[in-house]
């Protein structure tokens, strides 16, 4: 048994040591490091790309895992807090130098270029990286490891860390482009599943290691609690680094039999030692971290030894997951031998086959998942409804109309993202504003009318010690001044509708087909508005501010026309929008482009007014009830005083007739 205080210098070491281990290992098994027959950069290069981005890998988990447990767990200005952005400000800069380390060595290898101190050279490595996509993203990796040096060096409040975590969250996300991932069929997927699981990861493992750091500063049911809130962060790790992952490999072996390749062999070693530190876990949760929690001693001794020798092997074992997912990215992934087939044009343009014609039975049966938002829907219907049970169980009350409209909204979401508007967007400017319309209108008013916040505020325990959880989170995010500005019905207005005119008559639209990135800002964004501008109508949630329904009603009817000009406005354009992409499809189905932009400039007129008509008759149902229960409140206060109010009026009324009648005298 490894005593506490050497473990906070151990347990890195056993990491790293475990993951180099797995990565040489896979790398000889592999061939991932194995000559090239044309163009080889040389053994230093071979080594040296997977050595620093194992590097890149373990520094972003100490960068990302310690940011969040402090944000969960910790409390700020106390020792510990300030421990876990120290680790993180050591593990940024380890970060940046590791990223700078595998740009240059990336450059190296696609050009085969011989390392020199000439003009030549810089000046290639310089058009590296600004004009390449790897360039490009490793370039942006390294300054933002830069900035999260300082940031997390100079941070040590609630907000300020929560920006930098953000921050440090976004920067993985050029990573995510890279690898494979950007080269195999199913880009998209592959793109969305990676960043899913290179952020779950490293929050997992970086917490664990923080943990091990933090175990002589924490005692008794502080450690208790402190490792309880970790386990719940990494349960939600664990499924999104299962499910992400079975998505990426789906991406890579498109045949049973592949899983037998030296590709396959490195996978399967991921997937054990996945399901090892799934049952470590599991141990935690059952038993472990409750006898640490309640301090019984010795039993919680004893708890403790075996609970921190159980960490000692889950590290080991992430070390090989680590390790051996480096090494599997160097690894090619087994290739079909059938011929390609010729390429359509749809095919050079989306990197996918043109979909059949759409008929009615393919509205329910043509699927295209992002997983991205089936994520986002499988984990908002989780919470909700084990929100709604937790108030059930405890004997409050939650209507079941708000939990119907919140599953339906969500669905909805699913449908929209992963159905076949998705599968169809990129070949009908149609279907792309028909899900436009959903996504900043219909289903955002099932989620508002759903009240997830009220939920959140009164199913999610409240926190005593200081630290801050999901419900301290979300009741500060909404009564932030920020939120203040974005709820405000005008400026929530003006985003809705100004983001229509910004997004189709601008490049905007133009990006969001050609990159799978701007398609997620896309979804994100529409929804986000839509949500906000309904909020500020009708919602119930906490908002900082409540304005006037004559003023609610009044924005509402300015966006509408807005809104059904900006219809008209495509229906009579007689231009098609990004005409090299819906122009050259290629399709032999379906309405001609310019019909079939005509036709979404009639969805956005007249589908996109439905909801808003739905809104202006909610907004003027909630102005009646509330001029209902004010008359009401006021009778009530009448029958409690007597009409007191009445009385005195009319004794005053009697007051100023008595004055005149003796001025007349």
């Amino acid at each position: 048994m490894i005593p506490t205080r050497v473990m906070r210098f151990v347990g890195p070491a056993i990491l790293v040591a475990a993951a180099l281990v797995a990565l040489v290992l896979g790398l000889l098994y592999g061939g991932g490091a194995a000559p090239l027959l044309v163009g080889d950069a040389g053994p230093v290069v071979r080594w040296g790309l997977p050595i620093v981005t194992l590097g890149v890998n373990l520094s972003a988990a100490g960068m990302i895992g310690s940011l969040v447990l402090a944000l969960f767990a910790l409390r700020a200005g106390e020792r510990p807090f300030d421990t876990a952005l120290d680790v993180a400000s050591i593990s940024a800069a380890l970060f940046t130098v590791a990223s700078g380390f595998t740009a240059f060595f990336t450059f190296v290898n696609i050009f085969n270029a011989t390392p020199n101190a000439g003009a030549e050279f810089g000046g290639q490595l310089g058009r590296f990286l600004v004009s390449t996509d790897p360039g490009r993203a490793w370039a942006l990796t390294t300054l933002a490891g830069a900035a999260l040096t300082v940031l997390t060096f100079a941070v040590r409040g609630w907000t300020s860390t929560l920006f930098v975590a953000a921050l440090a969250i976004a920067s993985l996300v050029p990573m995510a482009t890279q690898g494979h991932s950007g080269d195999d069929a199913g880009h998209n997927i592959a793109v969305s599943a990676l960043a899913l699981h290179i952020i779950a990861a490293a929050a997992w493992l970086g917490g664990l290691l923080l943990l091990t750091v933090l175990r002589p500063q924490l005692r008794g049911a502080e450690l208790g609690d402190a490792l309880a809130r970790y386990s719940s962060i990494a349960l939600v790790a664990f499924v999104v680094v299962s499910l992400s992952g079975v998505a990426r490999a789906a991406v890579g072996i498109v045949e049973p039999k592949y899983l037998l390749s030296a590709y396959g062999v490195l996978l399967g070693v991921k997937v054990v030692a996945l399901l090892l530190m799934g049952a470590l876990g599991a141990r935690y949760r059952t038993g472990l971290i409750s006898r640490i929690q309640r301090d019984e001693m010795p039993s919680a001794e004893r708890s403790s030894r075996r609970f921190w020798g159980l960490v000692t092997l889950e590290i080991v074992f992430m070390g090989i997951a680590s390790g051996a997912a480096v090494a599997l990215s160097r690894t090619p992934p087994p290739v079909d031998t059938r011929l390609p087939d010729v390429k359509t044009p749809a095919e050079i343009l989306t990197e996918v086959p043109l979909p059949p014609e759409l008929t009615i039975a393919r509205w329910f049966t043509q699927w295209d998942i992002d997983i991205l938002w089936a994520f986002a829907v499988g984990f908002g219907l989780f919470f909700y409804l084990a929100g709604a049970w937790r108030l059930h169980r405890r004997g409050d009350r939650w209507p079941i109309y708000r939990t119907l409209l919140w599953v339906l909204g969500m669905l909805s979401l699913l449908w929209v993202t992963s159905g076949p508007i998705n599968a169809y967007q990129d070949y009908l400017f149609s279907m792309h504003m028909m899900g436009h319309m959903l996504l900043t209108m219909a289903i955002p008013m099932m989620l508002v009318f759903g009240s997830p916040v009220t939920l959140a505020s009164r199913a999610i325990a409240k926190r005593d010690d200081g630290s801050r959880g999901g419900r301290e989170w979300i009741l500060w995010a909404v009564h932030t001044p920020f939120a203040r500005v974005v709820t405000h019905p005008l400026f929530a207005a003006a985003m809705f509708v100004g983001s229509l005119w910004a997004f189709y008559y601008t490049d905007l639209f133009r990006w969001t087909l050609y990159d799978h990135l701007g398609h997620e800002w896309m979804v994100a964004h529409f929804l986000i508005s839509g949500y906000l501008f309904v909020q500020s109508l009708v919602g119930i949630d906490p908002v900082p501010l409540r304005y006037p329904y004559p003023f609610r009603l009044l924005t509402l009817i300015g966006v509408m026309a807005m809104h059904a000009f900006f219809g008209i406005s495509i229906m009579m354009s007689s231009g098609l929008f990004v005409a090299e992409w819906f122009g050259s499809m290629g399709r032999t189905w379906g309405e001609a482009p310019l019909v079939d932009q005509y036709t979404g400039g009639g969805i956005a007129w007249s589908i996109g007014e439905i909801p808003t008509l739905i809104l202006a008759i909610t907004v003027a149902i909630q102005w009646s009830r509330t001029d209902e229960r004010a008359q009401r409140r006021g009778d009530r206060h009448a029958d409690r005083t007597g009409d007191a109010e009445l009385e005195a009026y009319n004794a005053q009324l009697a007051q100023l007739a008595a004055r005149d009648a003796r001025l007349t005298r």
